[in-house]
């Protein structure tokens, strides 16, 4: 089913979801709803009260035409985030990585991606197992835990730490910082309207601090390589820095920690896999792939078309908003075989956890997943059984598929057994 104007498809879609209202995900993802809107309205459109409306691009090759063509796609005009911000505001965004296009935005990738070499990344691989085998330690002297608190939030506030050159003592402040930026729709996170904003001003001073340490005294560290010029000559503005710290803080924090929440949930849920990743630790990278595909842990990012157009067969004009829903292109049927099955070795999984490629494609995608693996491989080398032993507590929001709470408790895995070597003279 098609249809021409998002007028025709007011008047004949089935509607029993309202996909940006936060509420909807308190209940888990409405993939029934995704999976009816990709057979018969894959750019589907979503009416916003007080707002403009928008296109819901839900299948896999549409989500990836939409973010490969800035050109027609722009992630500027109207930011990349899914409601209608005042122009102020817009303004304010303005100047982060997300919210640009090229060649703004090249320009500034070309400089922040000096930070994100294979060779600094690489730096952090032993700081990222000693992490684990210490949370993994704790975790074991301390078996019934909220998974959330005892594993999935110090991981990478830890990391992130490590990459900033951040004292250990202020990781609770980028957890606090996080959560008043990202839950803002949830009452738990955010107490005044204004408090985002405010989250945000309190890291700016922070990140000003760190750069003015730096300049005296460099290190090898992501800081010192942001603030300094490239070969020629070119450097982050003060607003530009400080945009992308925050865009450090909150990307690197909140999507790594609802990734391994919602990994180890799915595999309390399907505990088949769990054997089979104990059974074979070294299966813990393409888990890791399934794990990503099946959280989803940013459910969308908007982009504004700057000329009349087509996604798919749908006609769309300039101005209308379009918003990619990952969720729903990572359980495409038309890519993914048996997409609702948990399958720790499915191999090919061109999920789009990290985007769909193009300008935006997300530049901690290695970091990420190096922190994910170590993870779940110690997890699965340390660890027998994840027990539940509680409900959940999901978070209120449209964008971030996270979980605030999820109490189990863990039974370790037995101590390997040792053959004794038997005394000869």
């Amino acid at each position: 089913m098609r249809f021409d104007t998002p007028t025709d498809q007011r008047a004949t879609s089935p509607q029993p979801v309202t996909l940006h209202d936060p509420d909807v995900y308190l209940a888990g993802m409405p993939h029934d709803f995704f999976a009816e809107i990709r057979r018969t309205a894959p750019v589907y459109w979503q009416p916003e009260e007080g707002g403009s409306g928008y296109w819901a691009v839900t299948k896999h090759a549409d989500v990836i035409a939409v973010s490969r063509d800035s050109d027609t796609f722009s992630s500027a005009v109207g930011t990349s985030q899914l409601p209608d911000f005042d122009e102020e505001t817009r303004l304010k965004q303005a100047a982060m990585l997300i919210n640009l296009d090229p060649p703004e935005h090249t320009r500034q990738r070309l400089l922040v991606s000096r930070g994100f070499t294979p060779r600094m990344i690489a730096q952090l691989q032993g700081r990222i197992q000693q992490i684990c085998d210490d949370l993994v330690d704790d975790l074991l002297e301390h078996p019934q835990v909220d998974f959330v608190e005892a594993v999935a939030s110090p991981l990478p506030l830890a990391v992130i730490a490590a990459l900033l050159g951040v004292p250990d003592a202020d990781t609770a402040k980028l957890y606090d910082w996080s959560n008043r930026m990202i839950g803002f729709d949830d009452p738990e996170f955010q107490t005044t309207e204004s408090d985002g904003e405010m989250a945000a001003a309190e890291i700016f001073l922070y990140a000003n601090e760190l750069a003015a340490q730096r300049r005296v005294a460099p290190q090898d560290d992501i800081i010192t390589k942001l603030i300094q010029p490239d070969e020629d000559g070119h450097a982050l503005t003060e607003m530009e820095f400080n945009m992308f710290f925050v865009l450090l803080v909150i990307a690197g924090n909140e999507t790594t920690r609802n990734t391994a929440t919602g990994g180890m949930l799915a595999l309390i849920e399907n505990p088949a896999q769990w054997d089979r990743l104990r059974a074979d630790p070294s299966l813990a990278a393409t888990a890791v792939e399934e794990i990503l595909r099946w959280v989803s842990p940013v459910m969308n990012f908007r982009r504004t078309a700057t000329r009349d157009t087509v996604i798919g067969e749908q006609p769309v004009k300039a101005g209308d908003k379009v918003v990619m829903f990952y969720p729903s292109a990572n359980y495409d049927e038309d890519v993914f075989a048996d997409p609702f099955s948990f399958d720790i070795a499915r191999e090919p999984n061109p999920h789009l956890s990290f985007g769909g490629g193009g300008a935006h494609f997300c530049l901690g995608t290695h970091l990420a997943r190096m922190e994910l693996t170590a993870l779940f491989t110690t997890l699965a080398r340390r660890v027998e059984r994840v027990e539940p032993v509680g409900p959940i507590r999901r978070l209120r929001s449209n964008f971030i598929n996270g979980v605030k709470e999820m109490p189990v408790r863990l039974h370790p895995a037995p101590a390997p057994q040792t053959t004794a070597t038997p005394i000869t003279e």
